[in-house]
Parts: C-alpha cells; structure tokens; sequence
C-alpha cells in the first residue's frame, strides 16, 4: 500500500531535520522546498501541515516555518508517524539493525484480562508469543503479546521473525494504524535483568495496549517491557483543534 506523497515528502524532510541540513532553525520557503523535491506547492503545503500537526516545526505568521528545538534534544524511542504502528516500524533505531528473536509460541486459553481487552468469546483460542527486540545485537525490549487465534490463523513462528504488521500491510492490505498505549515503569524482574542485561538494581519501562485494525476491530493486546535507557516519552499539545 503506497504512501500518500505529501506523508513520504513530510518524512523527508524530518529526516533532513534530525540531520540538520536546515540552517538557522528554519525550513526553507515553500517554493524552493517545492522545487527541490520537483512536486507542487500543494503537496509541501499538505506535508508541512503533518509536521506542524506532529509538533516537529510551528509556523510564525509572516516569518516562515521554524523547527522546534525540542524535537531535535528529545529524541524518542518511538515515532509512530509511519502508515502502521507496528515496533519495527516504529522503534527509532538511528541506524542500527534491528533483530527480532522469537522467544516462545504458543495457543493457549485467555486469561478474563486478555479476553476483556480483545473483547472474544469464553470459547476463543489466543496466540501467545513472546519477542525480543535488538538494535546491533544490544536487546532493548522484551514483547508479550496475543493475537485471537479466530482473527489470523495463518499466524506462524516465522512470520514472528520479521515485522508482523509490516507483512499484514503489504501481503493482506491490512493496516495496524491505532493504538491505545499506557505507560508507566516497574522494577525489573529476573528474565529482564537476563534479556535485557540489566543489573537489579535498574528499572525497565513497561508499554501496554491494544492495537486496531482501521475498522476498530482489536488485533493485538501486547505488554512490552523496555530498557530503561531507551524509554523518553516526548508529546505535542494543540488545543486549538
């Protein structure tokens, strides 16, 4: 499924921001940016809107269009920005590999939680699978995640080596674009300080939710457990819309 243009443009130029390839804190004016990627003037203007929208740059009336510092001095561990909301796509790796090991697999009987979350029926099977997420073979975060068994049977082991929403994008034109996400942290367990090689003394952040297909339906409830070096949560608040 092809990328709107003025989303991939908008991707562009925010790469070229966290490269700092605009001088003085500024993009250039609309025309030369139009000219430069050879679109219309109504394609930049859609892209930088979603930039704007997203909290990377703020428009001053009558100046141009700056970046905000703050993007660039508080880098996330997560840009959920692409087409889905999937880790491998999501995860910022700053051009590191990411690897994807599988730890377990398993259909098994919910427990009332994970029924409640993923709204099934007392007689519906769950996948349970459990990953663990690298960058340059250093682990950073540890995934239990269910997947009703009903919703995509085809669900196998190795399709869980590689991005599992990337390959329900492309092969079943099935995209994950919504996400309800609570974070919060807790102290590290034994299998964390293992996984992750953390000391006991050291935290680990914990991501869980739910994750939507577009129609509303729920696909995925998954706990993830993070390095604590990599969790940094940043926000942008408009209220203005």
């Amino acid at each position: 499924m092809k990328k709107p243009l003025y989303v991939s443009l908008a991707n562009t130029i925010k790469h070229n921001i966290s490269h700092h390839h605009y001088a003085g804190m500024k993009l250039p004016d609309e025309r030369t940016l139009a000219e430069t990627f050879a679109v219309s003037r109504s394609s930049i203007k859609r892209a930088i809107q979603l930039l704007a929208d997203q909290g990377i740059i703020f428009k001053k009336q009558g100046s141009g269009n700056f970046i905000n510092p703050l993007f660039l001095r508080n880098k996330t561990a997560f840009d959920y920005t692409g087409d889905n909301v999937g880790l491998t796509t999501s995860i910022v790796t700053n051009g590191k590999q990411q690897t994807i090991k599988v730890l377990s697999l398993d259909v098994v009987k919910p427990s009332s939680d994970i029924r409640e979350n993923l709204f099934l029926n007392d007689d519906d099977f769950v996948y349970s699978f459990k990953r663990l997420r690298q960058l340059d073979q250093q682990p950073v975060l540890i995934e239990q995640s269910y997947i009703p068994v009903r919703t995509f049977p085809q669900l196998s082991q190795s399709l869980l080596e590689n991005s599992l929403f990337n390959y329900l994008e492309d092969k079943e034109n099935t995209i994950i674009n919504r996400a309800y996400l609570d974070i919060t942290t807790q102290p590290s367990t034994a299998e964390d300080q293992r996984l992750l090689h953390l000391k006991a003394t050291e935290p680990v952040g914990i991501l869980a939710g739910i994750f939507f297909v577009d129609d509303g339906t729920p696909f995925e409830y998954s706990s993830m457990r993070l390095h604590y070096r990599y969790l940094n949560f940043s926000t942008f608040v408009n209220l203005n819309k």
